[in-house]
């Protein structure tokens, strides 16, 4: 079983949050680890403007200022986002992270968005032993990191039933393709009521999949190859991906994506399962929490953690109020009661098959 190392969020004049959590991540073993010169990627979530569940910043300060005393070169990091909103690009995603406190005033860092200006610089990694995806797509910069780790927001999610170190590592890193790629099985479409055609579309194709025809934008399927470079270009969020893969195949790629990521490189992981409200981060907007706060949780095993984590949950009482709180409790999950057509187990259990690490756990409580 992989041991995955537990503490609650009791604080004293003794030791603070900060200091907990340092604790924390030495005891689970982060110092075994050879930082020595090594560029580290700490991959997290900025969070959308709007949104205020994200992680503070603080976590991400104690965090690189440990790797720096051991030697590292760390650095925070995200890829842009699919949709219109404060990430789509580097320098509104920067802003973005700015605003919410991932600046290197506040971390002692460099923030990079690791897919480049307009999400296309991405690496291309083969996923051995993959069912979905042959050849995974991942921001240049995560790709090019000799260490990850995963600093992660543990919170529902509508098509994953939950984001953790997996959801973070895998749909977190992929470029702007490699999100479509993971969210559909088809090419992108024109929502023809937003299109002004404009024609941004087709000078950003190197395809000319696009084509205007009587003041609207289509895309040319047989001349697309799926990179989305164009649902990045529209400011009017005109043209969007299919979106017709299941869930369950969505978490089965998420999984072979964090396999592309982490593979062959010494890895750590932490969850910080508070504000654990039902939609995820990437929303500009976010409910009260489905459950109280629980505590933070570090492990080498990214499968293993988020089980450790999503049974933790399942612990706990619904708050008041709550959409867990207001829903049908069925399924003898919060998760999928919150959201009934999710399944979070298919993707730490595909995970497992690739070999990423354990569903059975020790859990350690440190105090």
């Amino acid at each position: 079983m992989s041991k995955v190392f537990f503490t609650d969020m009791h604080a004293s004049y003794k030791e603070n949050i900060p200091e907990k959590f340092e604790r924390l991540i030495k005891t689970a073993g982060i110092d075994k680890i050879d930082f020595e010169g090594k560029f580290v990627a700490v991959k997290l979530h900025f969070g959308e403007p709007g949104n205020l569940a994200f992680l503070r910043p603080n976590y991400a300060r104690t965090l690189c200022d440990l790797i720096k005393k051991l030697g590292g070169k760390p650095f925070v990091t995200d890829c842009n986002t699919l949709y219109v909103g404060g990430r789509k690009n580097a320098l509104d995603h920067l802003d973005s992270a700015y605003m919410n406190g991932y600046n290197p005033f506040a971390t002692g860092v460099h923030t990079i968005i690791a897919d480049g200006l307009k999400g296309t610089d991405e690496t291309l990694i083969p996923v051995e032993g993959g069912t979905y995806v042959k050849e995974a797509k991942i921001g240049t910069a995560i790709a090019d990191a000799d260490i990850i780790i995963s600093l992660n927001h543990f919170k529902g999610h509508e098509l994953t039933g939950f984001g953790g170190a997996l959801k973070n590592l895998g749909m977190g890193s992929g470029s702007r393709a490699g999100k479509m790629e993971m969210h559909s099985a088809g090419k992108p479409h024109v929502v023809t009521e937003n299109c002004v055609g404009c024609g941004v579309c087709r000078k950003a194709c190197a395809h000319d999949a696009p084509i205007i025809e009587n003041g609207k934008a289509r895309i040319d399927h047989d001349k697309c190859v799926g990179c989305g470079r164009c649902i990045g270009m529209c400011f009017k969020d005109a043209i969007r991906d299919a979106g017709d893969e299941t869930n369950d195949i969505l978490n089965c790629k998420i999984a072979e994506y964090t396999k592309a990521v982490i593979d062959g490189k010494p890895n750590f992981h932490i969850n910080i399962v508070i504000d654990v409200s039902p939609y995820c981060d990437c929303h500009s907007e976010n409910d009260i929490p489905i459950v109280p706060d629980v505590g933070m949780f570090a492990s080498f095993d990214p499968v293993a953690i988020d089980v450790a984590c999503a049974d933790a949950v399942n612990k706990e009482c619904a708050i008041h109020g709550s959409k867990l709180d207001v829903a049908e409790h069925i399924h003898g999950d919060h998760f999928t009661d919150v959201f009934p057509e999710t399944n979070w187990k298919s993707c730490v259990e595909h995970a497992k098959k690739l070999g990423l690490g354990s569903t059975e756990y020790e859990l350690i409580n440190i105090g």
